[in-house]
């Protein structure tokens, strides 16, 4: 029988593998600033991330601790393959559980009252690749069920889809007759309109009715990607939020695109995919544009820059596979908790005497979250 302070190991055992340097991973982003923004399928990846956990007390409180850490839970045969997940804690229990709506799993970890250094390694692996799609050549694609249509069609607590939601969605589609055309208006839209607010905590909260209703359309991308999923839903257009962590630089030499460190603690990104018939799930990332606008080098670029233009046209159809997609969850209790819903589940979350840790400051919470390429 294992004691408090015993390793518990859990989960299927990963082979032996051979970790790439993520200097090489750098090295082979290629000349930075470079124009060509054009994923397309090819070569599958595969990656490790290790999420380590060392929760720290709350000041003037004692209780027992727990935590909430997300794990690659995302499947999509064409460019995104979960693997095992391993872990190793001195938690009393650990135990994975599942969103009931989106399937977004977790690792849930409670520790015994009076453990002076509660701690979790987790090792997760994953497969995936670029893709792209061609508009060109829209094919026979099997329909949606009418349960994932509904889900992918409703309002979330942040994501309203009436109001001026619909309002705005109403405004932007006047005048377009398919799917596809409305979707993109609203991708430049969405581009044209906003801005990345580098002042934003994290990724930002994804209050889309609030955004709009400020006037100030500033935020990141959970805030701007949430935007355009909103409104396409207002606009009768299946859509979704996959949460997830940049992994590695961009093979395309975009310094804002890619994890550009080994170590990606605050490398969490959301993107975005719509439904449209003919083509299925489509990858969208309007708020990659204005991060591209904003920060890469050397700054502060102009929609005409031609590194902007470049990805503008990439990112309504394609996205680059340098990025894992935890889950696409929305409105996510965490078991066990007496605190408020999550909007999303993308950062590790814990808990100590009942009172929640800052999940956006890394250094104080505290967790570290390392990515490698390794070898298949």
């Amino acid at each position: 029988m294992t004691t408090r302070r015993d390793f518990l190991k859990t989960g299927v055992a990963l082979a032996a593998i051979a970790a790439a340097p993520h200097a090489a991973l750098a090295q082979a982003a290629g000349p930075a600033a470079a124009a060509a923004f054009a994923p397309k399928p090819g070569k599958w990846r595969d990656f490790e991330v290790v999420t380590v956990l060392d929760v720290k007390p709350v000041e003037g409180k004692s209780g027992p601790a727990q935590a909430w850490v997300p794990l690659p839970s995302y499947t999509a045969s064409d460019w995104m393959k979960p693997g095992d997940s391993t872990w190793k804690t001195n938690a009393v229990t650990a135990e994975v559980v599942k969103d009931p709506h989106y399937g977004a799993q977790m690792l849930h970890l409670t520790w015994a009252p009076g453990e002076e250094k509660p701690s979790v390694e987790i090792t997760s692996r994953f497969s995936t690749r670029d893709r792209a799609t061609d508009f060109a050549a829209p094919g026979k694609v099997a329909a949606l069920s009418s349960e994932e249509r509904a889900l992918f069609l409703a309002s979330t607590d942040l994501i309203p889809t009436d109001g001026i939601v619909k309002a705005t969605a109403d405004k932007i589609t006047a005048g377009k007759t398919s799917d596809l055309e409305k979707s993109r208006a609203i991708y430049e839209w969405v581009v044209e309109n906003t801005y990345r607010n580098a002042a934003t905590r994290g990724c930002g909260t994804g209050d889309v009715a609030s955004l709009l209703a400020s006037g100030n359309l500033g935020g990141k991308c959970a805030d701007l990607n949430a935007l355009f999923v909103g409104l396409n839903r207002a606009a009768g257009i299946p859509a979704r939020d996959l949460y997830g962590i940049r992994v590695a630089p961009s093979a395309f030499g975009y310094k804002s695109l890619g994890a550009n460190s080994p170590t990606i603690s605050k490398a969490q990104h959301c993107r975005a995919e719509v439904w449209l018939e003919g083509f299925g799930w489509v990858p969208a990332d309007p708020a990659d544009v204005r991060k591209v606008v904003l920060e890469e080098p050397p700054g502060k670029n102009a929609l005409d820059d031609a590194k902007v233009v470049a990805a503008r046209k990439a990112l309504f159809g394609s996205w680059e596979g340098n990025w894992l997609a935890y889950n696409d969850g929305h409105d996510i209790a965490l078991p066990g908790s007496s605190g408020p819903k999550l909007g999303f589940l993308m950062y590790p979350q814990a808990e100590v005497a009942s009172l929640r840790h800052d999940c956006l400051d890394p250094d104080a919470f505290a967790y570290v979250i390392k990515a490698s390429e390794v070898a298949a």
